[in-house]
């Protein structure tokens, strides 16, 4: 059997499967996915954290509006039979889709090309369904680096990019089957959405996870971390120090909302003898930023030097991760609920940095928002103590002040009532 003639069988079972198999029940995603006419939609973010159910959100969108299932093809790239997978055969595959089906040809046709990232030049062969098909693309990688370089010079101008993260806090609530905070509300409904948000903060929103008990959510979400550091910055990058780097992932995982240096970190792994550079842990550090496992956060400032020099603060793509590797820092609310608020700013588009006063007080954040805005939030648990809401409006006065800039302190009890 010819190449060609391989392919499309192959092709014809997977198509079978996908359509036995059907589309999953799904919790509607709140995410805001871009689909513009001659662009490819891509879908960025860890592994597990629903990119692959945002894509069949919009193939069941597609079939309820009466789209043939003939126009449809979806392919995951990380199925054996597939790969390995070049620039040539994942043009023989989606040529092979066209030869089935020739109608679509003179009609809309649409791509669900998941972890695109395992194809070896994956961006050429986009480019060219781009330039010669009426096709919609919708394609899903868990490499930040990989796919937005790809996207900024093989398809430049030709894609646009959509981070995922876990469900937020509402689309926990859906998938609970709670509902949605409302604005007025009485002494019970508080009392049950904060319930619901300290729940939230200790499962966290990976949809696998949010009904496991605890014994099987912790083991799962551990699993992840492992299948990332592997699979997404071990082979990827061809790290070799692994002692270093899985002190390093478990450290930022259990340091989530505190802030790292990185020379303190190269002495504990020194004294207690794991030789690594400086250098090294900076590249391991993009490596899991790339991964979408953990965020490093800058000081807010116009100086590149002390941009630098200062220690960033670490953040985790999920609250859950945070409790899975540090039974202390699970306990912490105030730290996994800051963690919160930072991955609901950078839901919102948000560039996000921290601020420190001229009298040396920290404010927790500085959001950027994509139309200009310039806000500040302090995050604390709790400010029923006079002493804890003087220290943290202090610190917020100081810097709404010092950038002119507008503020909020965000607490659970409204967090709970309105979450952003």
């Amino acid at each position: 059997m010819s190449d060609q003639g391989q392919l499309r069988g192959l092709l014809e079972l997977v198509l079978g499967e996908f359509r036995e198999r059907g589309i999953p029940d799904l919790v509607r995603r709140s995410v805001e996915v871009p689909v513009i006419p001659g662009k490819a939609t891509a879908l960025i973010g860890m592994r597990r954290s629903g990119k692959t159910y945002l894509q069949f959100q919009r193939i069941r969108e597609l079939l309820d509006d009466g789209v043939e299932p003939e126009r449809i093809l979806y392919l995951n790239f990380e199925d054996e039979r597939i790969l390995p997978l070049d620039a040539a055969k994942l043009g023989g595959l989606l040529d092979s889709f066209f030869t089935m089906f020739p109608s679509n040809h003179d009609r809309r046709t649409f791509l669900f090309l998941d972890e695109i990232q395992n194809v070896d030049g994956w961006p050429v062969v986009l480019r060219r369904f781009l330039d010669t098909r009426d096709v919609e693309i919708h394609a899903t990688g868990s490499s930040a680096r990989l796919l937005s370089t790809e996207i900024a010079t093989s398809l430049r101008g030709r894609a646009v990019s959509c981070d995922v993260f876990p469900y937020s806090y509402r689309e926990f609530l859906v998938a609970k089957e709670y509902g949605q905070p409302q604005a007025v509300m009485g002494a019970k409904a508080r009392d049950t959405a904060r319930q619901y948000l300290l729940e939230y903060l200790r499962r966290g929103g990976f949809p696998e996870v949010v009904s496991l008990d605890e014994r099987l959510r912790t083991r799962v979400l551990q699993d992840y971390v492992d299948i990332v550091v592997f699979r997404d910055i071990v082979e990827r990058h061809g790290v070799s120090n692994l002692t270093a780097l899985r002190y390093l992932v478990r450290t930022l995982l259990a340091s989530a909302g505190r802030s790292l240096s990185v020379s303190k970190f190269h002495n504990d792994l020194k004294s207690q003898g794991i030789p690594v550079s400086k250098n090294t842990l900076h590249e391991y550090l993009a490596h899991v930023e790339d991964a979408y496992l953990a965020f490093p956060v800058p000081i807010f400032t116009e100086s590149v030097r002390k941009r630098n020099t200062n220690p960033r603060k670490i953040y985790a793509v999920d609250p859950g991760l945070v409790t899975a590797y540090a039974v202390a820092a699970g306990r912490d609310i105030g730290q996994l609920f800051e963690n919160l608020v930072y991955l609901a700013l950078r839901r919102a588009g948000c560039r996000v940095a921290y601020y420190r006063t001229r009298s040396g007080f920290e404010v927790d954040f500085v959001a950027r928002y994509p139309d200009g805005r310039l806000v500040l939030y302090q995050v604390a648990a709790d400010v029923s103590s006079p002493k804890t809401l003087e220290r943290e409006m202090r610190a917020l006065d100081e810097g709404r002040e010092e950038l002119d800039a507008d503020g909020e302190l965000v607490t659970l009890e409204s967090y709970a009532a309105q979450p952003f």
